[in-house]
């Protein structure tokens, strides 16, 4: 809601660079969709290696 209020403001102030915005929008969402979706990909590796590392401690606390 707030951006957009925020771009509705843009477009009070200045309509020619609000719309340039607006039609840019989806073109930069999809040229940053490969970094989330390797940002995602780098997460859930190291939480692969946080639960493997984390495994002895795990199973030596279940035991005592």
């Amino acid at each position: 809601m707030l951006t957009f209020l925020l771009w509705l403001l843009l477009f009070v102030v200045c309509w020619p660079l609000a719309l340039l915005a607006l039609v840019l929008y989806p073109l930069v969402w999809l040229l940053l969709l490969p970094f989330r979706l390797l940002g995602i990909a780098v997460e859930g590796v190291f939480a692969f290696l946080k639960a493997i590392l984390m495994l002895p401690a795990r199973l030596l606390g279940a035991r005592v």
